[in-house]
């Protein structure tokens, strides 16, 4: 259904100013519009892409203020805000004090879904929301549901809540879940808490509380046994729909885990007590690493939650495609396994990552983005061969081996022009020994050397080509 085609109701001729121009923005600002709102989107930024947006939805009846994303457009009576405006940013600000409400585009979602709509199983967590919402789906398609995976990913959740889904598996993140109110999944998932966005939030109990909101009285708590943050906010949840942990050990009636090598529900039976169904093997878990055994049962919790048959959970699983830059193996170079993990871009991440190999040259460096990596170091110490060091604050993860792994060998590399991958790997080469696995799982943001993730990512496949094949660019 187009978004057009919607009929007008209680939005009609209501003022909304919708803040930011980004995916999420222009599908709120579109959303909105067609329901009768009188809508005036803002940004600050004012370039050709812009103004390309701008000309499609002024077509739609939507006004558009380019190079001014601070000023409170007259008259508003409601604020929609992308996910990457913090709270104190001074058009928020100045909605807050003058008593508009603010509303996230999830929220906005919520709120617009008609009679009968798609219900949600939603995820959140510091750690594999992505890997766990298209695993969801995954099992949730297995099962014959029509089901999308929305909110971070694909489709805008505006967009979906309008056509005719069994099903959505939703990805929130904390700047999601702070500005939503009513939103109330069936079930929902708390996968792990770690230190992160705080920047944002302003302290860390600000985060853990915004994370909080996912258990929403009647929502099935889905909570990591392993991760005593996820458990205790699902304890404490009040009115809640019912609770479910997973764990990687062996599951106790209320729990799914894991019974030698296969996942197992204790949760979702006739009798948890004394039954428990076979769900998947652990080999069904790809890439396979503790922390994505963890993520593969979170899934499988949502999905029973709303009934999926344990044939579709190991179904899901096992046509799950991973994404790229998570753990992904690239090659194996002279018996050195090369894996990228780019996407590890905080401490916690990198633990999960660094804990599934034995014998580790670590690749890591970046934009810690004042996150503390002693506990990080401390932790996986034991399990270097060697580290090569890159990126802005590489120096801050020196100092941190130095502490707690002095033995181990550092390499630091200062350079930030295009070929420093090369010369990154081929360092790591020269430490690695027959059997070890050279791991880029950076713990910080790419933002200094790469424009994203994904591109530091496919810098590092690239050179581990060029190491295999003999170029003397790596070399």
């Amino acid at each position: 259904m187009d978004a057009q085609e919607v009929t007008t109701g209680p939005w009609d001729g209501r003022a909304v100013c919708v803040a930011g121009l980004g995916v999420s923005g222009r599908a709120a600002a579109r959303a909105l519009a067609a329901r009768g709102a009188r809508v005036t989107i803002v940004d600050a930024r004012d370039g050709d892409e812009q103004r390309a947006h701008a000309a499609e939805l002024e077509e739609r009846g939507v006004a558009v203020r380019l190079g001014d994303g601070d000023t409170l457009p007259d008259g508003t009576g409601m604020v929609v805000t992308s996910p990457g405006w913090r709270p104190d940013a001074p058009l928020l600000a100045a909605a807050a004090a003058a008593g508009i409400e603010i509303i996230g585009e999830v929220e906005l979602a919520w709120r617009l879904r008609p009679e009968g709509a798609a219900p949600w199983l939603a995820i959140t967590g510091t750690d594999g929301k992505t890997t766990v919402v298209r695993m969801l789906a995954c099992m949730l398609t297995a099962a014959g549901h029509k089901a999308l995976a929305v909110g971070n990913v694909g489709t805008p959740i505006v967009e979906a809540v309008a056509e005719p889904y069994d099903v959505l598996a939703v990805e929130l993140s904390s700047y999601q879940l702070h500005w939503s109110s009513s939103v109330a999944p069936m079930a929902a998932t708390v996968l792990n808490i770690a230190p992160d966005h705080l920047d944002w939030h302003g302290s860390m109990d600000a985060y853990v509380g915004a994370k909080a909101k996912i258990f929403a009285p009647g929502t099935v708590a889905v909570y990591n046994a392993d991760d005593d943050t996820s458990a205790a906010l699902a304890e404490r949840a009040e009115g809640v729909g019912g609770r479910a942990g997973f764990t990687l050990r062996s599951p106790r009636p209320g729990e799914l885990g894991v019974v030698e090598d296969l996942l197992v529900d204790r949760a979702f039976t006739a009798d948890p007590a004394s039954e428990a169904a076979e769900l998947a093997a652990l080999h069904d878990v790809r890439p396979f690493a503790p922390h994505n055994v963890a993520n593969a049962l979170a899934a499988a919790g949502l999905a029973r939650a709303f009934g999926v048959p344990p044939e579709a959970v190991r179904e899901g699983l096992r046509s799950f495609v991973p994404d790229p830059h998570r753990i992904q193996h690239v090659a194996d170079v002279a018996g050195v396994a090369y894996v990228n993990d780019s996407k590890a871009t905080q401490p916690h991440a990198a633990a999960a990552s660094l804990a599934a190999y034995e014998s580790i040259v670590w690749i890591a460096g970046g934009l810690l983005k004042g996150l503390d990596v002693d506990d990080l170091v401390r932790t996986c110490a034991g399990r270097l061969r060697g580290v090569v060091l890159m990126g802005r604050d590489r120096h801050r993860i020196a100092e941190a081996l130095a502490r707690h792994a002095a033995d181990v060998p550092v390499v630091d590399v200062a350079d930030t022009d295009t070929g420093a991958m090369d010369r990154v790997v081929t360092a790591a080469a020269g430490l690695a020994r027959p059997g070890d696995t050279v791991l880029l799982a950076p713990v910080g943001a790419s933002f200094d050397m790469f424009a994203n993730y994904p591109a530091r990512g496919e810098a590092f496949i690239a050179s581990v080509g060029r190491l295999a094949a003999g170029d003397p660019r790596a070399s």
